[in-house]
């Protein structure tokens, strides 16, 4: 079984993934990057897809807390709040890092023409 089918299947014994014969189906392709960076960290062995099981059903459950209705659209933002809390805990990157990292991708994607790919260097604070 591959990395991904294991994850799939711990992830699915909390809540669904929306998939087919060929995988999870993703809505965006930031949803099937999200998916592989938890992959690629469990691989690396940042933690063990439990660890990950449990990260992810604590930040559906915090979501769910502060009134997320759990239409489906959330999952992967609760997928990538479970991601960076990992991240944070494990001292792979502090919070503050994280959150100027996050930060800079919505100024970039602020200064993006529409229909443009969203760059990084697009950010008008990025160093020159």
């Amino acid at each position: 079984m591959s990395a991904a089918d294991t994850l799939l299947d711990a992830v699915c014994s909390i809540t669904p993934v929306a998939r087919d014969a060929d995988g999870p189906v993703f809505r965006e392709p930031w949803e099937a990057e999200a998916f592989a960076i938890a992959v690629a960290l469990n691989e690396a062995g940042l933690f063990t897809w439990r660890e990950w099981a449990e990260a992810l059903s604590r930040a559906i459950r915090r979501a769910q807390a502060a009134g997320d209705p759990d239409l489906g659209d959330s999952y992967y933002h609760h997928w990538l709040a479970a991601l960076e809390r990992l991240v944070a805990e494990k001292g792979v990157a502090a919070p503050e890092a994280l959150a100027e990292r996050c930060a800079a991708w919505d100024r970039a994607a602020r200064a993006t023409p529409h229909g443009r790919p969203i760059l990084l260097e697009n950010d008008p604070l990025a160093p020159a």
